[in-house]
């Protein structure tokens, strides 16, 4: 049995960067969320900020799950 070393370090460095990502930005999206104290334009700002971070998270999870799932192909 030969195992393709080179291949494996790639998937693991890629789902480890990819995890990273999300949780980043992720991270993001809740340092958005509107305070009490904010005014008008923050809250605007932060509910935009939330809304396309949370956004880009749900795509992500659900392009990994076109991906598992092979009925979707």
């Amino acid at each position: 049995m030969h195992l393709d070393w080179n291949a494996l370090g790639l998937v693991a460095a890629v789902s480890v960067g990819a995890t990273v990502a999300v949780v980043v930005v992720f991270a993001l999206g809740v340092l958005g969320l509107p305070r009490p104290e904010d005014t008008r334009a923050h809250h605007a700002l932060g509910l935009t900020q939330t809304t396309l971070c949370f956004l880009a998270c749900a795509a992500v999870v659900a392009y990994g799950i076109y991906l598992i799932v092979p009925q979707f192909h």
